[in-house]
């Protein structure tokens, strides 16, 4: 990959080069760099903030509470899963949920950890397996954070507008990946 990108700022130079608009290209290069670290660590920041308020849930057994909440619907979609790996889920569906995809990494890691291991067949993945790469990928978050921080830092003037479209988004790959994963990802015997 270091090549491909290598490849392609060569490319970007001597095209600029040739169409004389290399001060330009360097310009951009430069404020390009300039923007990504103020979007990094203005996303850092955001990120700082929910994953301390999930330490903060966390230590106050407030996660144990969505745990207990959320178990009926976890083990109707894991039934063969066990206590421990529906317990990493239900932590990386949560810390989703409220839009901490990132802060989520980590749980859902541990949760595939513990799939693999209840895993009759090493050599393919299990439903539960699959069912958890699907809500995983579509997860609906109540406050996308993330996207709302991006926007902001990126200077939109209502970074909150896209809320409602997202909720609708999500909700739909939501349904129809786990309906989907249901009907197409079984354990075969």
């Amino acid at each position: 990959m270091s090549y491909a990108w290598c490849f392609m700022v060569c490319i970007s130079f001597v095209c600029a080069f040739f169409n004389g608009t290399l001060q330009e290209t360097a310009d951009a290069m430069l404020q390009g760099a300039k923007d990504s670290v103020f979007t990094l660590l203005s996303f850092a920041g955001i990120m700082c903030f929910w994953t301390g308020i999930l330490k903060v849930g966390e230590d106050a057994g407030i996660m144990k509470f969505v745990q207990k909440l959320f178990s009926p619907v976890i083990r109707r979609l894991f039934p063969k899963s066990g206590e421990k790996a529906r317990g990493f889920i239900t932590m990386n569906l949560s810390a989703n949920l409220l839009g901490m995809g990132n802060a989520a990494t980590p749980m859902g890691i541990k949760a595939m950890e513990e799939l693999d291991r209840e895993n009759e067949s090493p050599s393919r993945p299990s439903a539960a397996m699959c069912m958890f790469t699907i809500l995983n990928t579509t997860s609906f978050t109540i406050f996308p954070a993330t996207v709302i921080a991006l926007r902001s830092a990126a200077g939109a003037a209502e970074p909150y507008d896209v809320i409602l479209p997202i909720w609708c988004v999500s909700a739909s790959a939501l349904l129809w990946g786990a309906v989907l994963a249901r009907i197409f990802c079984r354990d075969k015997k």
